[in-house]
């Protein structure tokens, strides 16, 4: 076979087949086939498109690239599950999910990303807490996932080294957003992973990169078909980004949140998503009987203290403090400039840029805007109003956390301007779970 000739194949809309894509992903992660080539065969997908048939094979192929854990070795008492999020602003919701489905019973490895575009990475706030090694050897992960019940870490380099290379090339050839490499993309690390079951949390609304249902619905019903299609039971929920998710933006307040939500104080939005996404996992692996006796084990475990507890031994189990549970506040780092971006006039919220405030958090220093950029992990929001909250004129809108006076200026006019009030009250907020789908189209 000719790499150029499958390209061909797919620039004229033919649909390739297994052998065809086979080759092209043992090129990828091989080195055969050349930068040029999986450039333009990925520009070629992003043009044509797949159909689910030719995304389950890519999602094997690339899943088969690299090493693919087994768990078998380690007699675990319950299923193995994780979730993933397309990413939304102020979404930390893995941290809290986590330990909670690990002490209901559920084992998580959970392969987390960095910051993408205006939304916040998983592990950039994990690197936040100190010693918390985001990228452990597969022995001590392994460990972790047995002991604690869960270990969120960053892709390892023998995990779907295809979908590495491809990505990289997608990153600068504008092919990103092509749904057939997303979701193979997104798949073949979970598959990876040796999972039981898989949610899929798909973002839509001013903050999401799926901005419109549609375009949501399209994402979730790709990734649920080709992951059920690649032997693996997974199921989607559509959810709200039309605001800040909870009431933090930025690393070190994201994780305080997340303990502080473990701890027992629960954001309703917030809890309304956790409910939902640990119900979803818990009876995809057999673990509840329905969603409403796993949201009553959810509860439990909150309540008991038990997913707390899980949270504390996977962060000590990877390297952080065993008592970051009681001492959050000696470890988090504090920023230096702390000031109230305050209402201009009386009235109620209205709406919200979503994405405005989160590319607004990057200004302070919370996000990259190249690749290679550091970030500070102090700096970004607490205490953000919601759509529907009534303020007073001088009363904040949100709490800034940035490095120095003039930072915190400049992020104050970027809020103001991303969040609408006005003197009508707005209507009243839909739920966070907007729609569920199965692996009903093809």
């Amino acid at each position: 076979m000719l790499p150029q000739e499958i390209i061909r194949h797919k620039r004229d809309g033919q649909v390739l087949d297994p052998a065809e894509i086979a080759f092209m992903v043992r090129g990828m992660t091989d080195g055969s086939v050349g930068e040029g080539q999986i450039a333009a065969f990925a520009m070629a997908v992003f043009f044509r498109g797949m159909d689910m048939d030719e995304r389950v094979v890519l999602t094997r192929e690339m899943t088969a690239s690299g090493t693919v854990l087994r768990w078998d070795d380690l007699s675990l008492s319950g299923p193995v599950l994780d979730k993933h999020s397309t990413g939304g602003v102020g979404d930390k919701i893995s941290l809290m999910l986590a330990p909670v489905v690990a002490a209901c019973g559920g084992f998580v490895p959970m392969i987390s990303g960095r910051g993408l575009g205006h939304t916040g990475g998983t592990l950039d706030k994990l690197d936040a807490i100190p010693g918390y090694a985001t990228a452990p050897d597969a022995a001590r992960f392994r460990q972790v996932v047995a002991e604690a019940g869960c270990a969120i870490i960053g892709q390892t380099d023998d995990l779907a080294p295809a979908d590495r290379r491809l990505y990289a090339i997608r990153d600068v050839t504008a092919t990103v957003e092509s749904l057939p490499l997303i979701t193979a993309s997104i798949l073949s690390k979970k598959l990876a992973a040796g999972l039981d079951g898989l949610v899929m949390d798909v973002k839509t609304g001013s903050g999401a990169f799926a901005a419109s249902s549609d375009a949501a619905r399209e994402l979730a019903d790709s990734i649920v078909v080709v992951a059920n299609g690649a032997g693996l039971p997974a199921t989607a929920l559509i959810t709200d980004m039309d605001q800040v998710l909870g009431k933090t933006v930025g690393h070190t307040l994201e994780v305080a949140e997340s303990i502080a939500y473990l701890r027992g104080e629960h954001e309703p939005r917030t809890h309304q998503l956790v409910l939902a996404l640990a119900a979803e996992m818990l009876v995809l692996g057999r673990l509840a009987a329905d969603p409403a006796a796993a949201r009553r084990q959810v509860e439990t475990v909150l309540s008991s203290g038990a997913a707390a507890e899980r949270f504390a031994r996977m962060v000590a189990g990877l390297g952080g403090p065993k008592d970051i549970l009681e001492r959050a506040a000696t470890y988090l780092p504090a920023a230096p400039v702390i000031v109230p971006c305050t209402a201009a006039a009386d009235g109620i919220v209205q709406a919200m840029d979503t994405r405005a405030i989160g590319i607004a958090v990057i200004g302070l220093g919370g996000g990259r805007r190249a690749a290679g950029d550091s970030i500070d992990h102090r700096v970004g929001l607490s205490d953000v109003c919601h759509i529907g909250d009534t303020l007073r004129r001088g009363q904040p809108l949100a709490m800034i956390h940035a490095a120095d006076a003039a930072a915190a200026e400049t992020a104050a006019a970027a809020l103001r301007a991303a969040i609408r009030v006005g003197d009508t009250p707005p209507p009243a907020p839909g739920p966070m779970v907007l729609e569920r789908i199965t692996v009903a189209r093809r």
